[in-house]
């Protein structure tokens, strides 16, 4: 009897597909390094954000070509990220990979807090 071919269906192109839990946050985090905060409470440039914290990318904003190269690096939506270092470049522990980027590269993404302290 001939086998059929087996047909997978996968929402993503990773074959194990990942539940991530996030946590609903319904006040202001202290992640802003500026004194005035961001206009958003909830939605900072990453240049803004004070050493130690984690966060999660929320948005990537840019040329076609950055924004690309920022995603085979691991800086994708939904991502979490935790800023390790400012000074004078922003050094990220990404993926479990630490990257340098400058903070004009930084203001061009778009992040928001996590109340999760193993991100």
């Amino acid at each position: 009897m001939p086998r059929s071919p087996l047909k997978l269906n996968y929402p993503s192109c990773n074959r194990v597909s990942i539940t991530i839990g996030s946590f609903y946050v319904s006040e202001q985090l202290a992640v802003c390094a500026k004194d005035r905060g961001c206009p958003d409470p909830f939605v900072c440039p990453l240049s803004r954000v004070i050493a130690g914290t984690a966060v999660r990318i929320h948005r990537l904003n840019g040329p076609p070509e950055v924004t690309v190269r920022l995603r085979e690096l691991g800086f994708c939506e939904q991502q979490r990220i935790k800023l390790l270092a400012r000074h004078p470049n922003l050094i990220c522990l990404v993926c479990n990979a630490r990257l340098g980027i400058s903070p004009e590269l930084a203001d061009d993404i778009l992040v928001e807090p996590i109340n999760h302290p193993s991100a």
